[in-house]
């Protein structure tokens, strides 16, 4: 080997060195933006801590979680990849586990975005650019909202997710059970009873219809009274005739006698001087 090829060989070193330098270094910084984006989502989603969105793979661990997908996919697709990775026949099927982990974090993406009030679309923006994508719900003026319908894998026990973990909030969203629609165990309160059939108006207060003329409900007749005669037919003679007076009224008595005439007055005094007898 002469010369010239010892300097190409030198030269292509350098080459493949800077550029391993230069990924290194774009990888760093992706790796910052990446995680200050994934933070302030972390924060809208009222995960506790903002140091959890700096770890590598627990970050990615509660991305899942809160794209309502079981945390523990991740662990099982990097394990995976690493252990198929070293036996060469098996070499495939480490970059289909990749492939896997892919799909499922595209599908986290498409909850936490619903949860942001984005539409599926978006989703296609995270798998071209996923950094653009973090960036947009970082900063965007959406907030987090979990009253949305549940996964369609929540009753996956592979999938959905099932952890409690503390500082980072339970998905009411993860599960079709508890937490979404009515509430197990719901019933009608105690003494309610349901409304009788058709409707009735409600009656004011002191008011009450006028009874229309020749209109009531039917009295029925005391014990011992004559039953009523029908409209229209002869009225029977009394069984008994009314017996007769049996003497006359009796004359009124003496008058009382006249008040008697009043005394005579007495006579005036002879002497005007004198008083009267």
């Amino acid at each position: 080997m002469d010369n010239g090829d010892l300097a190409g060989l030198s030269a292509l070193y350098a080459f493949m060195a800077f550029m391993g330098v230069l990924f290194f270094l774009v990888a760093v910084v992706g790796y910052v933006i990446g995680s200050f984006f994934m933070m302030k989502i972390f924060e809208k989603a009222g995960v506790q801590g903002k140091w959890r969105a700096w770890v590598p793979v627990y970050n990615i661990m509660i991305f899942f979680k809160l794209g309502d997908m079981s945390p523990w996919l991740v662990l099982y697709g990097i394990g995976g990849m690493i252990v198929l990775s070293w036996i060469p026949v098996l070499g495939f099927f480490a970059g289909l586990i990749g492939l896997a982990l892919g799909v499922f974090a595209a599908m986290a993406a498409w909850r936490v975005g619903q949860k942001l009030q984005k539409e599926a679309a978006w989703v296609i923006l995270y798998v071209l650019l996923s950094i653009v994508w973090l960036g947009i719900n970082a900063f965007d003026k959406s907030r987090w909202n979990t009253s949305i319908a549940p996964a369609p894998w929540a009753a996956n026990n592979f999938l959905a997710d099932r952890t409690v973990w503390e500082g980072v909030p339970a998905q009411s969203s993860a599960a079709g059970a508890p937490g979404y629609g009515a509430p197990q165990g719901y019933g009608a309160p105690q003494g309610y009873a349901a409304p009788g059939q058709g409707y009735q108006p409600p009656a004011q207060p002191g008011y009450a219809p006028p009874a229309q003329p020749g209109y009531g409900a039917p009295v029925p007749p005391a014990p011992g009274a004559p039953a009523p005669q029908a409209p229209g037919a002869p009225v029977p003679p009394p069984a008994t005739p009314p017996a007769p007076p049996t003497a006359p009224p009796a004359a009124p008595g003496t008058p009382p006698a006249p008040p008697a005439a009043p005394g005579t007055p007495p006579a005036p005094p002879a002497d005007p001087t004198q008083p009267p007898a």
